[in-house]
């Protein structure tokens, strides 16, 4: 946050080159900040890496207003304007484009605000800080800068240093969309080009990074059978032998602390790194201390900060039908071949594999049952009330409903049970083992059913560095077919965990960017009082959309970024922030033609005078940003590929909606002037 503050207050200074101009700017940071911190206290929410991420990303925004302002300012003083008259004309001049940026900055997030998954808690109070911070800056730079300035800013120099960058700039723009055909070419390219790159770039989709939580998990599940205390005492001391080098320090990465579990099911275990910034070789160690171990499958992961021991990158394959042992021989084949292709994936099965657990079937005799005038609902009754237990109805005495649960005396064999004896409306008295036969068998561990359907999930979870799009690409055109090939008839393949959360958050994520473009373009036409000019603005967005994909591309030739739920985020604060610009170019161009000025004069005017100011607002925003994006530090993971996106977007909308606008804008060139 302080670096980002840092960074964009030396940008600023170097557009300006005059200490109280940039003091008088550089003002807005920390009291836009200070009422957005304010706000969050006010309403209820807390200060922690997300809102404090929020304030990174606000740095260079807030800038923005009063860069925008204070440039108007100072240039109006240079035209000759006293003080006075050109800090109330500077703020008026501009007034209705910052209120417009502003709007489209603060209401472009509320579509995405009311996510109802993590993605939206998550971005709930980044979207609150940013809009809260914005919304202060607009009011800084009109109500509170203008007087500053009238007060402070007395150093007016005319003599830009790089003015003539500026008129260099602008003349090189009109010429190169001074030829009808040229500005056709422009347009077309620069609309149609950035399309065409973003279905060919698109980095692959993925869920939510699983951020760097200093916590391991393992899994061992043991063959069938095994005894709980044997796998506590004998499976728990081989692995407090093998960790007790990294627990003493001898061993780097050093290990805070663990924990081991035995349960029916297996064993469940844990560590922290004495070091948090390790955690990830951690991983590493626990697998080669899990491993070794008989007839057991065994993998370790780091924890995730949105889906816990699973992770938020977990995909289940749930293996569907009627018979559990076509069911179970479908998913070892679909086991062992995730094992044998992609053995860096963590793959374990949901129950078991194997029918290993002691089980009792009964076996209705309807002959005998409807002798005894009874009927198999009936009989489901009394099996289950020599069971676990029959509810009956409920009892209140008062303070508390309890349930009313009939059940059998306890039995221990399945001798006794047979002899239960049982009273019945026709056969007087017989034992259940006449009316049932209680046969011997085996079973699952659990049983797992999907939609009532019988199901085992082979639940995967993909190696860093692996996309969850690729990991459901894989499984779909890999193993599937394999699974198939051992299905019994009616029998099938779904996908749930992350992939369903995936599929339900693109459909949700849609839905509000396509809502977001509508809010934009009708802001737009009202501010412009023109649905074409509204439509002008629109046209950028390609641009900002292929910097942002292009940024992803570059970000992951040097880390793992995919286009996680959080990136596709930042394409939709994007909207709201690249058509700044657009609106500034507009804005001053229809303003100079109702002032009688001809197209060309008018589109001239606006890139000389709104060039710095659009540079300024998008050093000045991108630099802020930086530190989120190249620092490595608490939370960075979770936000790079957000700031990534729009600090890519940003660059390239603002370099090429320099040449974009002024063509769109001259389309019309011929036509009289707008009175």
């Amino acid at each position: 946050l302080l670096l980002g503050m840092v960074l964009a207050v030396g940008v600023l200074w170097w557009f300006l080159r005059r200490i109280r101009a940039t003091l008088l700017v550089a003002v807005s940071i920390p009291v836009s900040l200070l009422f957005a911190f304010s706000v969050l206290d006010l309403s209820g929410h807390t200060v922690n890496v997300i809102s404090l991420a929020g304030l990174a990303f606000s740095v260079g925004m807030v800038l923005d207003a009063s860069i925008v302002v204070l440039e108007n300012i100072v240039r109006l003083r240079e035209s000759g304007m006293s003080s006075l008259e050109a800090s109330f004309a500077g703020a008026q001049q501009v007034r209705g484009a910052l209120v417009a940026s502003t709007a489209t900055t603060v209401a472009i997030f509320l579509p995405v605000v009311f996510l109802p998954d993590e993605a939206g808690q998550l971005f709930s109070d980044l979207a609150l800080t940013i809009a809260f911070a914005v919304i202060a800056s607009m009011m800084m730079a009109l109500i509170v800068l203008p007087t500053m300035a009238n007060q402070w800013l007395t150093d007016v120099n005319s003599d830009d240093p790089h003015s003539h960058w500026w008129d260099g700039i602008t003349q090189r723009i009109m010429t190169l969309t001074d030829n009808r055909g040229r500005r056709l070419r422009w347009i077309a390219g620069l609309v149609s080009v950035p399309l065409l790159l973003i279905l060919l770039l698109r980095p692959d989709v993925d869920y939510l990074p699983d951020g760097n939580r200093n916590l391991v998990f393992a899994f061992v599940h043991p063959p069938p059978g095994v005894n709980i205390e044997n796998l506590r005492t004998e499976m728990g001391q081989v692995v407090a032998d093998r960790l007790a080098p990294y627990v003493s320090g001898e061993k780097q990465p050093a290990i805070r602390h663990y924990f081991f579990v035995a349960y029916n099911g297996g064993v469940f275990m844990g560590a922290r790194a004495a070091d948090s910034g390790r955690a990830k070789e951690l991983v590493g160690v626990i697998n080669e201390t899990i491993h070794g171990f008989p007839d057991t499958i065994a993998f370790a992961k780091q924890s995730s900060l949105f889906g816990g021991s699973r992770g938020g990158r977990t995909v289940d394959m749930n293996i569907q039908g009627r018979d559990m042992d076509k069911l179970l021989e479908a998913a070892r084949a679909g086991f062992a071949a995730v094992k044998e292709q992609w053995p860096e994936a963590n793959v374990s099965p949901s129950p078991g594999l194997e029918l290993a657990e002691p089980e009792l079937r009964l076996v209705p005799d309807e002959r005998r049952i409807a002798e005894a005038g009874w009927n198999r609902n009936i009989m489901a009754q009394v099996s289950r009330a020599l069971g676990d237990g029959l509810y009956v109805g409920d009892y209140f005495n008062g303070e508390e409903r309890l349930d009313i649960i009939v059940r059998a005396e306890p039995w221990d064999t399945p001798e006794q049970l047979a002899a239960i004896p049982l009273a019945t409306p026709d056969a007087d008295i017989m034992p259940f083992g006449e009316l049932v036969k209680v046969v011997r068998t085996a079973g699952p561990d659990k049983l797992r059913r999907l939609d009532r359907r019988r199901t085992v999930a082979l639940r995967v979870t993909p190696p860093e560095g692996v996309s969850l799009e690729q990991t459901i690409a894989f499984l779909k055109e890999k193993i599937e077919p394999v699974v198939q090939e051992y299905l019994p008839e009616g029998g099938g393949v779904r996908y749930s965990g992350a992939a369903d959360k995936l599929e339900e958050a693109l459909v949700n994520l849609s839905g509000s960017f396509m809502l977001a473009l509508v809010i934009l373009y009708l802001l737009m036409s009202a501010l412009f009082h023109s649905f074409r000019d509204g439509l002008l603005v629109l046209l950028v967005l390609p641009l900002a959309a292929i910097g942002g994909v292009l940024a992803l591309r570059l970000l992951n030739l040097v880390t793992f970024q995919p286009m996680d739920l959080l990136t596709m985020i930042g394409f939709i604060i994007l909207l709201g922030l690249v058509v700044n610009n657009a609106i500034l170019l507009v804005y001053q161009t229809r303003l100079a033609e109702r002032q009688g000025v001809l197209r060309r004069a008018a589109v001239e005017q606006a890139v000389r005078l709104r060039l710095r100011p659009i540079l300024m607002t998008t050093l000045t925003s991108v630099f802020g940003l930086l530190p989120l994006l190249l620092v490595p530090g608490a939370g960075t993971e979770l936000y790079r590929g957000l700031a990534g996106v729009i600090v890519g977007g940003m660059l390239v909308s603002a370099v090429f909606t320099l040449l974009l606008l002024p063509a769109l804008l001259r389309s019309g060139e011929s036509e009289s002037a707008l009175v």
